[in-house]
């Protein structure tokens, strides 16, 4: 299966609006995309149970109409890290459900992107990582990380540990980059990153205050990503099709 795993350096660092813009671009190439985010917490509750925010934002803005629950397999409310959340709320994570959810999705796709849950190493399952499930969808990953002050060590960590599990970075992301506001650590950081890492960075996306993923607004997020990505650096499918 081709596709990209998107972690992140934190939670926070806007993996869902990478994602959906990603996702939208690619369905607009006529190129037939799913999206995952197999497990969420912060999950918001609704008449038909709890929701992924996540997952219902990326699906919304690029029209694909896979089920909930084979999109994000395990909603959890709580807003702590996966492990946490599902002892708290007395919930047990199947691995082998997430497997079963993703193998579909892959039958119905020619190209998966999966939206991991905090950073690399937060854990899923007793010592089940995120960093283990990229591993076992065996897809390279994209890190999203911020455009200010600290960037560099969090991304670097970030590739680093990846590389030492045999994960293979494919590009890193700086995402809710403010132009008007950008000192010398948001110009000087994309270089530096990708000097230090030897991962290059594929695209830098702009700030945009009209996105908002808690209540679906897209705001330009379909158009920054567009622009913002190196499109040459993406690995794509040939087209057949913009998918369900």
């Amino acid at each position: 299966m081709q596709g990209y795993f998107i972690t992140g350096t934190d939670t926070g660092v806007g993996k869902t609006v990478v994602t959906a813009g990603i996702v939208a671009n690619l369905k607009q190439r006529g190129i037939n995309v799913g999206i995952m985010k197999p497990v969420q917490t912060g999950s918001t509750t609704t008449r038909q149970g709890l929701v992924s925010p996540d997952a219902l934002f990326a699906l919304t803005v690029a029209g694909i109409m896979d089920e909930m629950e084979l999109v994000s397999p395990y909603r959890l409310k709580p807003p702590l890290a996966p492990r946490i959340a599902a002892e708290l709320t007395g919930t047990a994570i199947d691995l082998a459900k997430i497997n079963r959810a993703y193998r579909e999705l892959c039958r119905r796709h020619d190209f998966m992107l999966v939206e991991g849950a905090g950073g690399i190493m937060v854990p899923i399952t007793g010592r089940f990582l995120m960093a283990d499930l990229i591993k076992a969808f065996n897809l390279p990953a994209l890190i999203v990380a911020r455009p200010g002050l600290g960037t560099v060590n969090h991304t670097l960590l970030t590739v680093e540990y990846a590389k030492s599990r045999g994960i293979h970075v494919a590009g890193i992301i700086i995402n809710g980059l403010n132009e008007k506001e950008a000192g010398t650590a948001e110009k000087t950081n994309p270089g530096l990153i990708a000097e230090l890492s030897g991962v290059p960075v594929i695209g830098i996306i702009p700030y945009d205050a009209g996105i908002d993923t808690d209540t679906g607004k897209p705001g330009r997020i379909v158009q920054l990503v567009e622009t913002g990505i190196k499109w040459e650096m993406i690995s794509l499918p040939n087209r057949r099709g913009g998918g369900r």
